[in-house]
């Protein structure tokens, strides 16, 4: 990089923290916020016309979420590094976010100095990872739930009732029924709702 700044676009919803990120980033010599956006939708556009380093994001975005966005911006522009930010510290994310191609994942809760490291770590082109969530994600595994059970397990995330499920999904009653029983079995959750609870987390219905 020589002594050029990392250019970095910043896409964060909430205006206290986005502004408290841009002032954070700005104190650091080598580094340079060119694009500040609120929404997922933003991101790629704003991202193609100010060419950064480095994109920034937050996971939940109104108009597309991080993730996509990441997704997204990885096909249009690969030589953007991407840092996903989140105060969401759940595994299934990170699985998420490693599908998509995502350089980098930080708790929004780590210590100040850690984000303008991560940012000049996945310039160079490693990959930075907050150790808690590898540790969980490691722990958690794979699915066990087949296709129909996740998706059945959604809808009623969605607040679907069992009969509801089964009319949209061509099923009897006594079907989806069964489908939650194993679920919950699975998942060895106390109930529906704990099912549900587990299965988010993990982020199996995402």
């Amino acid at each position: 990089m020589g002594n050029r700044r990392l250019r970095i676009l910043l896409a964060e919803d909430m205006h206290m923290v986005r502004g408290a990120l841009v002032a954070l980033l700005e104190l650091e010599p080598d580094l340079e916020v060119v694009a500040v956006v609120d929404r997922g939708d933003l991101i790629v556009p704003a991202a193609l016309s100010c060419r950064p380093d480095v994109a920034i994001m937050d996971v939940d975005l109104p108009g597309m979420d991080g993730l996509t966005a990441a997704e997204t911006l990885h096909d249009k522009l690969p030589e953007c590094r991407t840092l996903i930010m989140t105060g969401l510290g759940r595994p299934g994310l990170l699985r998420r976010a490693m599908s998509a191609k995502v350089s980098g994942f930080l708790l929004k809760d780590s210590p100040a100095e850690a984000l303008a490291q991560a940012v000049r770590e996945v310039a160079a082109g490693r990959r930075v990872i907050n150790p808690q969530l590898v540790m969980s994600a490691w722990d958690i595994g794979e699915n066990p739930l087949s296709e129909r059970e996740t998706e059945v397990l959604r809808m009623a995330a969605q607040g679907d009732e069992p009969r509801e499920i089964a009319v949209k999904l061509h099923l009897s009653l006594g079907t989806v029924r069964n489908y939650l029983t194993t679920t919950v079995m699975k998942l060895n959750a106390r109930n529906r709702i704990d099912a549900v609870r587990i299965a988010t987390e993990a982020g199996w219905l995402s």
